[in-house]
């Protein structure tokens, strides 16, 4: 019996797919291409609503493998409970490294070096000189340093800083140097002049960045978010922002879209984009290579990448 394979793509738009795979074309904006019961490998829609992405999960009965488009995989899993024993949740590792590290420097480079008053007196004609702080010299926090962590640190490198400092869930040492376990954050987080978090969000990290959290960075200390918006306390960072302390660049907030009228549109000292940081030229063709890979081992029977978990196990 051939196997149900659900993509966002049309199948005649990847070369290198595996024959043999009834492949279904769904990218949450139509009804159900097929039975979702059917549906063995389901690669979810890429910047859809968590509400579209799960929508089929609860009536896939057949389904071996869930493969997101993206790094992080919690818009999926409240709809885990509804599979199988047995089906693996495999995250897009790959797919977004370069493109939101260069969104990361650009985050940083811009608050340091003012960018966004610049643009905002090239509107009024005004010539807005002065000094501004250099990225050179400075120390930078990595909280989170997976793939796209370590992805950051690489684009990071050529601008001269004091030093770089890396934390993830657990204690290890890099080419680069040791990355320090989250226990160690409070003296970490002294030392730091720009914090970037490049977390998954996860029950650990959900409010990480909360008032005590925040208390502890430098004055004069830039927060960048690439990772989820509810890894930060929203009430507390607006608290620290109004009082001018710190400063942040958010590509991710909570809530998000950020709705029209909230105060950490207009907060002080705060740069925000629109989650945009896999959004870009390089995702289309490092997510087809992905997929193709990973449908060439399923029909091979072949150990999957990029596994996050395991339903049951």
């Amino acid at each position: 019996m051939t196997s149900d394979v659900w993509l966002p793509f049309h199948a005649d738009e990847i070369d290198g797919l595996p024959e043999g795979l009834n492949y279904r074309f769904w990218d949450g904006d139509q009804e159900f291409p097929a039975d979702p019961g059917a549906c063995e490998f389901y690669v979810v829609p890429y910047m859809k609503e968590p509400a579209v992405s799960r929508r089929p999960m609860a009536e896939m009965t057949s389904v071996q493998v869930v493969q997101t488009l993206s790094a992080g995989v919690d818009h999926v899993q409240p709809s885990l409970k509804f599979l199988r024993p047995g089906v693996r949740l495999c995250n897009a590792q790959g797919v977004h490294e370069a493109s939101t590290a260069e969104l990361t420097l650009a985050l940083i480079l811009a608050s340091l070096r003012g960018i966004p008053g610049f643009v905002r007196g090239q509107d009024k004609e005004e010539w807005r000189s002065g000094f501004h702080p250099a990225l050179a010299d400075k120390c930078v926090l990595i909280v989170g340093y997976g793939s796209i962590g370590s992805a950051i640190e690489d684009r990071l490198v050529p601008f001269e800083l004091a030093r770089v400092a890396r934390v993830a869930r657990s204690e290890r040492t890099t080419a680069r140097g040791p990355v320090h376990p989250l226990t160690e954050l409070p003296s970490l987080l002294q030392e730091a002049d720009i914090v970037v978090l490049s977390t998954p969000l996860t029950r650990g990290t959900r409010g990480l960045v909360n008032a005590d959290f925040l208390s502890r960075m430098k004055d004069g200390a830039l927060l960048v978010n690439v990772s989820r918006g509810p890894v930060v306390d929203t009430e507390a960072l607006l608290a620290e922002l109004k009082s001018g302390r710190i400063t942040a660049a958010l590509d991710v907030t909570d809530p998000e879209p950020l709705p029209k009228g909230h105060p950490l549109w207009h907060a002080p000292g705060v740069l925000i984009s629109p989650h945009v940081g896999g959004p870009t030229s390089a995702f289309l063709p490092r997510a087809k290579r992905l997929l193709v890979d990973q449908l060439n081992r399923f029909v091979n029977r072949e150990p999957l990448r990029n596994v996050v978990l395991t339903t049951g196990a």
